[in-house]
């Protein structure tokens, strides 16, 4: 089992360090490829300088057009994707997650916040399925990537959506000290709040997008 993981990042030359390091001492790991957004920041050289696979975009496309590139620049039949704006992920963590998916009575598995920080993991215990911490097959990606790839960050709960349809046994691992960091921390806090509110309104096109 060759597992890819994927991570869509834009503007996040600060703190992807901090996703990749781990990942790079996970044995269960068969590549990282980093999908650099249109940042302008540095994020693609900063992740070029921990040998992972960089791919460009040379415009912001948003998320779900990351994740889609970054699955056709992967080899491997599973996929774990992962946020660049992780905090506090170890090694297990990384484990846990593709441990849970090779013990096959999970379709897709996903990474929930607790013990990291109080708004996140309030935020998760309302809404799981909006997490961006999953792992799931390359063939049934495939079948969700007609359904979800102009979601934009409604993309995880499109994904849910098409679980929930088709029955995809769905398990979730808790990652317990992991936490992200919000948009208002990133952008200031009118900046994030519109970033926010967008991310919101893409979620809520996502619940009435037909699957």
């Amino acid at each position: 089992m060759k597992v890819s993981v994927i991570i869509p990042a834009y503007n996040e030359a600060e703190r992807i360090g901090a996703v990749l390091e781990p990942l790079l001492s996970a044995p269960s790991v068969g590549e990282i490829v980093v999908v650099d957004d249109g940042s302008t920041d540095g994020t693609a050289e900063v992740a070029d300088g921990y040998g992972v696979h960089v791919v460009r975009l040379p415009v912001n496309r948003g998320k779900a057009a990351a994740m889609a590139a970054g699955v056709a620049n992967a080899q491997g039949d599973v996929l774990l994707f992962l946020d660049a704006d992780l905090t506090g992920l170890r090694v297990h963590h990384v484990e846990d997650m593709i441990r849970a998916y090779a013990e096959g009575d999970a379709d897709v598995v996903i990474g929930v916040f607790r013990e990291g920080r109080m708004a996140t993991d309030l935020s998760q215990r309302i809404a799981s399925f909006l997490s961006g911490q999953r792992v799931m097959s390359r063939k049934n990606w495939e079948r969700a990537s007609g359904a979800v790839e102009d979601t934009e960050f409604g993309i995880e709960a499109a994904l849910t959506k098409l679980a929930l349809k088709e029955g995809w046994r769905q398990k979730k691992v808790v990652l317990c000290g992991v936490s992200h960091v919000r948009k208002e921390e990133k952008r200031g806090f009118w900046a994030g709040m519109v970033d926010r509110m967008a991310m919101y309104w893409d979620v809520l096109k996502s619940f009435f997008k037909k699957i």
